[in-house]
């Protein structure tokens, strides 16, 4: 398939149409990397994406013996109140 490099404003950008985001599974919103090896234009999906931390699992893995405590930071250096 042989698509133009088009300008919109002040940026040269190339339009992928919806059967191009399918057949690569890829999605309007969805994280990508972009390389550039030997004159080539890579566009793979992002294997780190941003997921949403889930609280229960991060409080599962602290140990059952877990003791919160005080830690002393120093004095305050704003206009913060303690």
């Amino acid at each position: 398939m042989i698509i133009k490099i088009q300008k919109s404003e002040n940026i040269d950008g190339i339009y992928f149409s919806e059967k191009m985001l399918e057949a690569a599974q890829m999605n309007i919103g969805d994280e990508v990397q972009i390389t550039i090896q030997n004159g080539r234009i890579i566009v793979e999906t992002a294997t780190q994406a941003r997921k949403r931390t889930d609280l229960q699992a991060l409080l599962a893995q602290m140990p059952e013996d877990y003791q919160p405590e005080e830690i002393d930071w120093g004095k305050p250096i704003g206009k913060e109140v303690w």
